[in-house]
């Protein structure tokens, strides 16, 4: 297997692997099972459209289809967020997100730099996830662990389908990779710290005085 078949099954894998982890989480969402935060969606989508622009611009190949699979998803679990979500649609706070976000493509446009772009993108971006971050380790149930194991290991696919050391390419999928283990992280610490600790239950003094006259 020559590598550049190697990179481009990589690539096929991690679109199959998104394609599995976001269908279910489609599912979720409508049965009230997954409940995503609607503006981190939106950021997601822009996230995702400016990388798609960005890897298309730089040639990229095998990864192409892990990103582009991604902004798809993205941008229809953010549609049907406005239904199925919780929190508000956009703030101040995920308008000044949304034109940092801005910034970066007209530093693209005016630099002819993608990587620029990307690595504003990304920073904000961040941003947004750390809101789904809290959310998930302080309501663990609004958050399948399913999607998101599968999302890691679509993410780990596509990083190496990369196949280069170029940084524009790297840059996503290792973000997401973070991003998804974040999320997993948060919602096993959030269902720990929700498991109501076992007492014992204490007997009263004279029942168990009882006991022991009646075993004496």
């Amino acid at each position: 297997m020559t590598q550049e078949y190697f990179f481009l099954v990589c690539g096929l894998l991690s679109a199959a692997l998104s394609t599995c982890a976001y269908l279910p989480y489609m599912r979720d969402m409508v049965n009230r099972a997954a409940r995503p935060l609607r503006s981190t969606w939106l950021i997601w989508s822009i996230l995702a459209s400016i990388s798609a622009s960005a890897n298309i611009a730089e040639g990229a190949s095998g990864s192409l289809l892990f990103v582009c699979v991604q902004a798809g998803f993205t941008i229809l679990i953010f549609l049907m967020s406005l239904r199925y979500g919780m929190g508000s649609f956009i703030e101040h706070a995920e308008a000044r997100v949304l034109l940092l976000a801005t910034l970066g493509l007209v530093l693209w446009w005016g630099t002819d730099n993608a990587l620029w772009a990307l690595l504003i993108s990304i920073a904000v971006s961040a941003l947004g996830g750390l809101a789904t971050i809290m959310k998930t380790y302080r309501a663990p149930d609004t958050e399948p662990a399913s999607c998101w194991i599968v999302s890691s290991a679509a993410a780990l696919a596509g990083l190496i389908s990369v196949g280069a050391l170029n940084p524009v390419l790297l840059a996503y999928p290792a973000y997401l990779l973070v991003l998804y283990l974040s999320v997993l992280c948060a919602k096993y610490l959030g269902a720990q710290a929700h498991v109501q600790p076992h007492v014992p239950e204490v007997r009263p003094i004279p029942l168990l005085l009882a006991r022991a006259q009646r075993v004496a």
